[in-house]
């Protein structure tokens, strides 16, 4: 069974088919590269999220990929000038919405960065506000956690990419390439 690494571009949908009505003009994964059929995404990243993607056709794979077992890293950039205070909350946890309920996040690893350097593009109107980076590692997933979170400490995210899943990077993949790979992403659960 292939299975596929994927540095997911901004502006794509983590889907392969068009079920829905009202999005019709978006775009989505399948455009990247001629995928295996029955091919999903491991895990999803939002339209507006950018980063690391792991494809496969194997529904258990995913699953142990999915779970808390495994690492998952991201780099947000929020607005603002970061402080400890909100660093030392989202390490803690913090209380955020999911559908419709009140959820308490893990305790996770958060800390300030440099700018990672990725390639520029537009996020926002208003550039004259300050931003900054910070990597926040966490194990759970639910729908546009780390948004919620960083929103929830007072920086909303305005530019979110993930870095890593388990022991696998996305370095300097370039946005939008797409690499088949034979095996079962062993390397994602070394260590």
């Amino acid at each position: 069974m292939p299975n596929y690494i994927l540095h997911k571009p901004y502006g794509y949908l983590s889907q392969f088919v068009r079920t829905q009505t009202t999005r019709k003009n978006k775009k989505l994964l399948g455009v990247l590269h001629d995928f295996s059929e029955a091919t999903m995404a491991i895990g999803r990243l939002d339209e507006d999220s950018e980063g690391l993607l792991l494809l496969t056709t194997d529904g258990k794979l995913s699953e142990k990929v999915r779970s808390k077992s495994v690492e998952k890293e991201y780099y947000a950039e929020v607005d603002g000038l970061i402080d400890l205070m909100a660093i030392e909350q989202l390490k803690k946890g913090v209380l955020i919405g999911v559908k419709g309920e009140k959820y308490q996040t893990k305790k996770c690893q958060a800390r300030l960065i440099e700018n990672p350097e990725f390639p520029e593009r537009s996020i926002r109107v208003r550039n004259h506000r300050p931003t900054s980076w910070l990597s926040i590692t966490i194990s759970e997933g639910k729908f546009r956690q780390v948004r919620k979170m960083t929103a929830a400490v007072g920086f909303p995210t305005l530019r979110l990419v993930r870095v890593r899943i388990g022991n696998l990077k996305l370095l300097n993949f370039e946005s939008g390439k797409v690499v088949e790979i034979d095996n079962d992403f062993d390397s994602v659960f070394v260590g």
